[in-house]
């Protein structure tokens, strides 16, 4: 009785583990189906886009490499067309100020007084940046005769200035004037006078033409282009130091002969280091546009052999009797006043008003 109900089970067991085979079976060959289409597939995007990849790769080195070049050609060409101005464009006094004096600093405070000084008191809208080196008293001092198209000074319109330099060789005996030093060139030899005569000759030149010129914006422009010819400039600079030499001399020449001469003068020649032209040649005059600026004698000379009225905000000084300062302090004549302002007392920019 025991083996026929066993039967029933046994089959019915038998298709339980029949049917699980079959899902197992068709699991394990879907699954096998799947993953060889999925290796299909990725082998197939791989393939496709493994040339997509290294095209795009290619095309990112390329963009890389002519962005690099495109900004050295870019830095090139400014750099080579770009004019280098040593005297910039006018801008805001006030934001000129705020943009290099920053912070609490004692000094960077009292920066910050002065520049309001200038321009509530002074009516000083503008400043123009002079390039910072040891002939930036006289560009600064030349620049605004040029670009404001002043005249001649009296005693250059009596005399041929090109011609002063064999002058006081041949007339005044001054032979020591072959060490004459050309600012940082250090020139000295037979050939001074030769190469103080082009520099003279140019100055006569440029400030003929620029007197001569009505046009604003003309002269603007002329100055521009002078003010970014650093070879033509070295050699303007030269001739106001030969000027100022040649005035020097001049007064000494007077004062051996008893004559009247200008106190800044008599000032000059009491200096241990400037007792006559030469010394003053020697130990200041040649150091100029090398190694140091104009000092406050040297801008008298200047003023007075310019027939200018220099005028300088020293901030330095501010809130002082020496804050304003002109060179020379009482003109012989009703001259053309021109300024100048510094920071330090050694370089200097030019105020706009």
């Amino acid at each position: 009785m025991e083996a026929p109900r066993s039967a029933p089970r046994e089959r019915e067991r038998a298709r339980t583990t029949s049917g699980s085979d079959q899902v197992h079976s068709w699991i394990l060959v879907t699954s096998q189906v799947l993953s060889a289409a999925w290796r299909i597939a990725r082998a197939f995007v791989i393939t496709t886009l493994s040339p997509l990849s290294a095209t795009l790769s290619y095309f990112r080195s390329l963009y890389l490499y002519l962005g690099h070049q495109l900004k050295w050609w870019i830095g090139y060409l400014q750099r080579k067309f770009k004019r280098n101005l040593s005297v910039e464009a006018e801008v805001d006094l006030l934001s000129y100020c705020a943009r290099e004096w920053k912070g609490e600093a004692p000094r960077a405070r009292l920066m910050r007084k002065a520049y309001e000084e200038l321009f509530w008191r002074h009516h000083i809208k503008c400043v123009r940046a002079v390039k910072r080196d040891n002939y930036d008293a006289l560009r600064s001092v030349l620049f605004q005769i040029f670009s404001q198209g002043l005249s001649f000074p009296s005693w250059m319109k009596e005399k041929d200035i090109v011609k002063l330099p064999e002058k006081l060789l041949f007339s005044q005996g001054c032979n020591w004037i072959q060490q004459y030093s050309f600012g940082p060139e250090k020139y000295t030899g037979s050939n001074v006078f030769g190469k103080l005569r082009k520099c003279v000759e140019l100055l006569k030149l440029q400030w003929t033409e620029f007197s001569g010129m009505r046009d604003h914006h003309k002269r603007g422009s002329m100055c521009n282009s002078l003010f970014s010819d650093a070879i033509l400039e070295c050699k303007l600079y030269e001739a106001l130091k030969f000027l100022m030499l040649y005035q020097v001399t001049e007064a000494y020449e007077q004062m051996k002969t008893n004559k009247v001469i200008p106190s800044l003068f008599r000032l000059l020649f009491s200096r241990e280091s400037s007792l006559d032209p030469l010394s003053f040649m020697m130990n200041h005059l040649n150091s100029i546009g090398d190694t140091c600026g104009l000092d406050q004698i040297d801008m008298f000379i200047l003023g007075y052999s310019l027939q200018v009225k220099i005028k300088v905000f020293r901030l330095f000084k501010f809130n002082s009797r020496d804050f304003a300062v002109c060179y020379p302090e009482e003109p012989l004549r009703e001259w053309p006043e021109i300024s100048l302002l510094t920071e330090n007392g050694h370089h200097y920019h030019i105020p706009v008003f």
